[in-house]
């Protein structure tokens, strides 16, 4: 093999060499595509929370009560027979006496004549007057008794409790437990690398897809590009 046959065949291969380093060195320096994860699902995370409430309202109801009530009453009131000196107007039965006094004395002037007439007559005054006082005091302690028999009435107030029914209002108050759905941000389904991963974030994305730098989601950008459509 000549010489230069020799020469030529190094040189080309090392030509070739060459190039293929700097296709492999161009494809080294050459930025890598970028990558991106792809957003599968949204879904609003929230859980049921019970909380207390009071609730009250205003209830009727009968209920019997014990009310007092003045009540006019007759009663009756007895007077009492007057008794003692001071029972009669007259107290020595004078008037009795005084009568009975003369028609004794009337009575015995008729009786014998002279000496004998004026002794009758004293002594019919004498017996006259006593038998007077007698009569005067049966009668005055008839008339007391018939005054004291009587009966009178007098109206009086007593106080008497009487049951009556009435409505009073009460306030009833009871607690109830009330359940509501309490909002806790959105789970983020998403595809990276061929693997499904969830991610819980307080806002939903807006975007299909969001890019990975450094294996890292991007998630700010999601936000970001959600920003205008809310403003708009």
């Amino acid at each position: 093999m000549s010489k230069s046959i020799i020469v030529g065949s190094s040189l080309a291969v090392l030509g070739l060499g060459g190039l293929a380093f700097g296709a492999w060195q161009v494809q080294e320096n050459r930025a890598p595509e970028p990558q991106f994860a792809e957003i599968l699902d949204v879904a609003a995370a929230t859980r049921s929370v019970e909380r207390p409430r009071e609730v009250c309202e205003d209830v009727e109801r009968v209920v019997s009560v014990e009310v007092p009530v003045e009540v006019p009453v007759q009663v009756p009131v007895t007077q009492a027979a007057p008794s003692g000196p001071g029972a009669s107007q007259d107290p020595h039965r004078v008037v009795g006496t005084a009568a009975g006094a003369i028609v004794g004395g009337l009575l015995g002037n008729q009786v014998g004549g002279g000496s004998g007439k004026k002794l009758a007559t004293v002594a019919g005054a004498i017996g006259g007057g006593l038998a007077g006082r007698e009569v005067q005091n049966r009668v005055e302690a008839r008339q007391h008794a018939q005054a004291g028999s009587q009966v009178q009435y007098e109206t009086r107030y007593e106080t008497r409790y009487e049951t009556q029914n009435q409505t009073v209002t009460e306030r009833q108050c009871q607690t109830v437990m009330e359940s509501h759905e309490e909002h806790l941000g959105y789970d983020v389904t998403y595809r990276l690398n061929g693997e499904e991963l969830t991610r819980r974030m307080e806002s939903a994305p807006q975007a299909e897809r969001l890019p990975v730098v450094e294996g890292e989601v991007q998630w700010q950008a999601a936000l970001q590009e959600a920003e205008p459509q809310r403003e708009g």
